[in-house]
């Protein structure tokens, strides 16, 4: 109201409380505890900050959030290095923190907090210029924090209440009932919407980048894929990666166990996001996408040996760097190990095709049908310019409990081999029985399982299919979702046991298989050297036997003066630094240089290319 209106009577108005009682507070004073449970401030009070250093993985994203920009991460010597973090760890200057919490909010690993302690006295000392002072004070204003403050703790941030997504989109299954009665892929992938959604967890920490064995751009690819952006996203892939449907189904995904998500949550489905970004753009898209012609006419030929993963890379960047290639496979189809070894419904051959057939476009000749001998592989030596050895591990490793030329015992690469030539229709059949033992417990012991429990339900209408293997529950080296998956398919899994001999029926047929208790899988060096107790046995009985206990490389189509002057160790050939045999012009890639894995065998294709060009530049 405007003072000049006031009433003259208005100061009397204080008279109505002239006859009421006063209100008095409590004398002496009486401190009311608002926190019965602490002393002091509030127990989420945001003050000085503290983190676990050994916790911390330097993913950054406190850095990435602060509103004030006054998080940097910073190298330090005295962090150890580990798989999955980097030496980083974040400095705070609390001369710019206005102790929000984000940082704590999104926080992948819980090790950042806040305490309750807020009081930052420092006194200038006398003896400060005015050119010092700034330097001596930003001692005690920019920290690195630690486990100081810890057991005050103030502001922390719990699964329930955290800023991040840590639950991944559920990928689409079939039930164990459908897709065990047929070869059909079993992942039914994520529609765009449901990619989009779990695109949108990536924090773009980049760890996962340091992971892959390419090093892909995994959190561009990502992002163009938050932003709808499906041709972005290929084109970030083909960076690196020219096998993006295989990578996309069955890739050992080394990046999503490094995922800085994974450490609260459950990590980011990179491989899912990667195969939804290439299945949703059409073959004759890429070309508009991708680039297409050489970046450089070398004017040289290089023949490829083997026409598996490494191969196929090799050949996609080489003919980038405008060589000639030509790719020597002596199967009816390239694809190697991913065609012959995979089982259809992990990875199907429409998916594999548009990889090949991309690589295909860009002017790579692939001579199937072609086995290279020992004449043949001099003549190549003498025609080409280069070479690189990329034929694989194809010959299966046995146990050697069979007698030469016993029915019913087969390797796991020749069955699996024989499953793709039936599904498509090269051969009538595959030799199965009602009672089948398989041997091993790595990934592809569980596909030759799975595909044994198809078959025996399209052939017998019902699954009995055993396997066994040395390791137990936590070393065995398959993947997590093949044992679950298998287990709903019907095979019966055994832990810890390892082959001793096989029994046979009177007529000399296959009755069973008798085991030993594995005690130990490596040795004291993590070397595989088993150690049984052969009084504690038991008997399988089975009518066949799959033995997936590992493959081996074939040397025998190089001539002796080349295979003589190489190196080998535990059966891979040793390369220099620009994978070259030692030998001129001769190079390898593959399972013959790292061991059997995909994304590795993409790798050491890029890095063989790279020595070729270097030969020649």
């Amino acid at each position: 109201m405007d003072y000049k209106k006031k009433s003259f009577f208005a100061p009397f108005n204080s008279l109505k409380y002239l006859l009421k009682d006063p209100v008095t507070i409590r004398y002496p004073k009486e401190n009311k505890k608002t926190y019965p449970e602490v002393e002091g401030v509030s127990p989420q009070y945001r003050g000085r900050h503290f983190n676990d250093l050994e916790k911390c993985i330097g993913c950054g994203t406190c850095e990435d959030i602060c509103p004030t920009g006054a998080i940097q991460m910073v190298e330090f010597d005295d962090v150890k290095e580990k798989n999955g973090a980097t030496k980083k760890r974040p400095v705070i200057d609390y001369g710019r923190c206005c102790f929000c919490g984000f940082c704590v909010d999104v926080c992948t690993t819980s090790s950042l907090g806040m305490s309750r302690e807020y009081v930052n006295n420092f006194p200038t000392p006398p003896e400060a210029t005015e050119d010092t002072q700034g330097e001596i004070i930003s001692k005690y204003f920019i920290i690195r924090p630690d486990l100081n403050f810890s057991k005050n703790q103030g502001w922390i941030t719990d699964n329930n209440y955290s800023w991040l997504e840590l639950k991944r989109v559920v990928m689409g299954i079939f039930n164990p009932e459908e897709r065990s009665n047929s070869f059909l892929e079993i992942v039914k992938g994520y529609t765009k919407e449901e990619a989009i959604l779990e695109a949108r967890r990536c924090v773009a920490c980049g760890l996962c980048k340091d992971a892959c064995p390419i090093h892909m751009d995994i959190p561009e690819y990502i992002m163009a894929i938050f932003n709808d952006d499906v041709k972005e996203s290929v084109k970030e892939i083909y960076k690196t990666n020219p096998l993006p449907e295989v990578c996309g189904r069955v890739c050992t995904h080394k990046c999503e166990s490094v995922c800085s998500l994974g450490h609260r949550g459950e990590p980011v489905a990179i491989r899912w996001l990667k195969r939804y970004a290439v299945d949703s753009l059409p073959l004759e898209e890429y070309k508009n996408v991708i680039a297409n012609k050489p970046i450089k006419q070398a004017g040289k030929s290089v023949a490829i040996i083997g026409g598996g993963p490494a191969g196929l890379s090799a050949a996609y960047f080489l003919s980038f760097m405008g060589y000639r290639i030509t790719i020597f496979e002596k199967e009816a189809k390239a694809g190697g190990i991913a065609r012959y070894g995979i089982p259809a419904y992990r990875l199907p051959e429409d998916a594999l095709n548009k990889d090949i057939d991309f690589i295909k476009s860009l002017g790579v000749e692939i001579k199937t049908n072609t086995n290279i001998d020992k004449n043949m592989f001099e003549k190549i030596y003498k025609e080409y310019d280069a070479i690189i050895i990329s034929t694989g591990f194809d010959l299966p490793r046995s146990t050697n409990l069979s007698r030469n030329g016993m029915e019913n015992v087969v390797g796991a690469l020749p069955f699996l081999h024989d499953v793709r030539e039936f599904l498509s229709n090269k051969i009538s059949d595959v030799k199965i029985t009602d009672n089948v033992l398989v041997i091993g417990g790595g990934n592809v012991a569980f596909d030759c399982s799975r595909s044994v429990a198809r078959l025996q339900k399209m052939k017998f209408g019902k699954v009995k299919v055993t396997q066994v293997c040395l390791e137990t529950p936590d070393i065995i080296p398959a993947d997590k979702e093949e044992i679950e998956e298998s287990a709903e398919e019907g095979v019966t899994l055994i832990y810890g046991m390892g082959p001793k001999e096989i029994i046979l029926d009177d007529k000399g047929n296959i009755k069973g298989l008798d085991f030993m208790k594995c005690e130990s899988v490596f040795d004291e060096n993590m070397r595989f050297n088993p150690k049984f107790n052969e009084n504690e046995r038991l008997i399988c009985e089975a009518t066949m036997i799959i033995e997936a206990i590992g493959q081996a490389p074939d040397y025998s189509f190089i001539p002796e003066e080349y295979r003589s002057k190489m190196k080998f160790e535990r059966g891979k050939i040793v390369l220099d630094e620009n994978y070259s045999t030692g030998i001129e012009k001769i190079f390898a890639a593959g399972d013959i240089v790292k061991g059997p894995d995909i994304v590795n065998g993409i790798a050491t294709g890029l890095n063989a290319a790279k020595g070729v060009d270097k030969l020649f530049n």
